[in-house]
């Protein structure tokens, strides 16, 4: 099972995370798709369409947007426009023949919550 983790991190977290793999102090582990805030997490995911799309596509593989469109009961423009913000902001990719993906089995979601 193929598993992705969402979360928050800023860029120099990310790459002391890279550099930790790179020295082998780090399991390569879950593939991980971070935002530098909360506020960015929570624009690109908390729309129930955006969520609905990761869903539908989670663990099915390469599909055309109007399979997308066809899997979530709503029209291709508006899935189009979702699925291009998705893959804007890298939680879903596109493939070579023009399709996109989510080629992940699981999601799990991660972040906390600091005191100011």
């Amino acid at each position: 099972m193929r598993t992705v983790v969402l979360g928050i991190e800023t860029q120099k977290d990310v790459a002391r995370r890279i550099l930790a793999t790179a020295r082998n102090q780090r399991k390569a582990g879950d593939d991980r798709i971070s935002f530098e805030s909360a506020g960015e997490l929570w624009r690109v995911l908390a729309h129930p369409n955006a969520w609905e799309i990761v869903r539908a596509m989670t663990g099915a593989g390469p599909l055309t947007i109007r399979e997308v469109a066809r899997r979530v009961g709503r029209d291709f423009k508006a899935v189009h426009s979702d699925v291009t913000m998705l893959a804007n902001t890298g939680v879903v990719q596109r493939t070579d023949s023009g399709a996109v993906e989510f080629p992940y089995d699981r999601v799990h979601v991660e972040f906390d919550i600091l005191a100011a």
